[in-house]
């Protein structure tokens, strides 16, 4: 499976979108300061996930989230509740 993952930093409240083929695994590198674009950001909770048979299909969504404001401004009023906890 490979995953779109929306994560956000318990530090400045803001998000970030990546992709994975393994999902814990990454979350984990992001809280122990492996990724250099958000070392300075962590700690980070996981708030919502996609999942995809396809690599492909994950790629096209995770740039679709990052690219596309107006897609993850719809999402986020989809997730309102798992957002502001």
């Amino acid at each position: 499976m490979h995953y779109v993952y929306i994560l956000k930093s318990k530090k400045d409240h803001n998000f970030y979108i990546g992709f994975s083929s393994n999902l814990k695994r990454r979350l984990y590198e992001h809280n122990s300061g492996l990724v250099s674009s958000t070392k300075s950001r962590k700690p980070f909770e996981l708030i919502y996930y996609e999942a995809y048979s396809a690599k492909s299909d994950a790629r096209k969504r995770e740039k679709n989230l990052k690219l596309r404001s107006k897609a993850f401004a719809q999402l986020r009023k989809r997730i309102k509740e798992s957002i502001e906890i």
